[in-house]
């Protein structure tokens, strides 16, 4: 399983620069609207210092990191869920996407136009909030349309989904996401745009990074209200820092009092966002990382290395990355007893290093 996030906002918030910083692919960035009309793809590796050194005592020469997809879209304006801009073409690459990350402009650089005039972060969530709802609305309406012939001669079932849809469709009217069991399951059937994970970053301007503006705390409370996550970082400055050596890197981080590296920060909150962990396999000459959902069980995990690892399932061996490091080999953990026989429902934990036993 890989992540695949996609990078959406107004024109000109700065999703193109957030792109460059996490992929040092260089597209270009321009000051005006629709300067990216295809969406520009990049794939990063996720450097985990845990999988490096469970495959030196477990004598791995080869190690591969889980990755990323980053997707930048082409900027959304007022009016996209009727076609508006590039909005059919924006809407059908959001659909594609794992979790958005909303890039909303914060920072006030008088030579970058805003699309409406004045920088207000608040207003531009709630604009692309609007325009996710009412494209969402108008998905629903199709499928309660056909519902609705299917229901008069159907079953209970027909007519069981045929209700949660019209209470999908009243809970997006009033622009808040659906909050029973069954309009959910109808929801994530329709693969809606506005139930999916998103996370707010907020694009300021290098002075603004320790700034307490209030349009900056409403923000706050509005992702605190909907469950979504939110990040303060500029990104042309990470842009800038990734053209840097490494130790220069750090250095400016502290000028900046950056405490952690933002690019690496965002990719943590992405994985936060959507519940998952990231565990290992240490077998031959290779160490690898596997991306799955939070109690992801043990015979879904050996399906994500192979098919036939899931159908023969039959057990699988469980040690944490600490404990294989501090053994300093599987064999040593194994005479000390550190590794574990575990069945096919066992809920696998971030960090754990696993050998899966099947029948092919």
């Amino acid at each position: 399983m890989s992540l695949q996030c996609g990078l959406v906002g107004l024109p000109n918030a700065g999703k193109s620069t957030l792109f460059n910083a996490l992929t040092s692919l260089r597209v270009p960035v321009e000051k005006y609207p629709f300067s990216t009309v295809e969406p520009n793809v990049g794939v990063i590796t996720l450097k985990d210092t845990r999988l490096e050194r469970a495959a030196v005592v477990a004598g791995c020469s080869r190690v591969t990191h889980a990755w990323v997809r980053f997707v930048d879209i082409a900027g959304l304006v007022a009016g996209a869920s009727r076609g508006e801009g590039l909005g059919n073409r924006f809407l059908a690459h959001i659909r594609e996407m794992d979790a958005l990350i909303h890039v909303v402009r914060a920072f006030k650089a008088g030579d970058v136009p805003h699309p409406l005039g004045q920088v207000d972060p608040l207003r531009d969530i709630e604009l692309i909030n609007t325009e996710l709802y009412l494209a969402d609305l108008q998905t629903v309406d199709k499928q309660i349309m056909k519902s609705s012939k299917l229901s008069k001669g159907g079953g209970r079932e027909e007519k069981e989904f045929l209700a949660a849809l019209e209470d999908l469709r009243a809970a997006l009217a009033r622009g808040v996401s659906p909050d029973t069991h069954e309009a959910k399951q109808a929801a994530n059937s329709l693969n809606l745009l506005s139930c999916k994970p998103r996370l707010y970053l907020l694009n300021a301007g290098e002075e603004d990074l320790e700034s307490n503006q209030k349009a900056w705390q409403e923000v706050l409370n509005l992702a605190a209200s909907e469950g979504s996550r939110i990040l303060i970082m500029a990104a042309s400055l990470e842009e800038e820092l990734k053209r840097l050596p490494v130790d220069e890197q750090q250095e400016m981080r502290h000028v900046y009092g950056m405490q952690e590296n933002g690019l690496e920060l965002l990719v943590r909150e992405a994985y936060r966002l959507l519940n998952l962990i990231t565990f290992f396999t240490v077998k031959g000459e290779e160490a690898k990382a596997w991306t799955a959902p939070a109690n992801t069980r043990a015979r879904q995990g050996a399906g994500k290395v192979h098919s036939d690892m899931e159908r023969g399932f039959i057990k699988a061996e469980v040690i944490s990355w600490e404990g294989l490091v501090e053994a300093g080999s599987l064999a040593r953990a194994r005479e000390k007893g550190l590794v574990r026989i575990e069945g096919k429902d066992y809920p696998l934990q971030d960090g754990d290093v696993v050998l899966f036993h099947f029948r092919p």
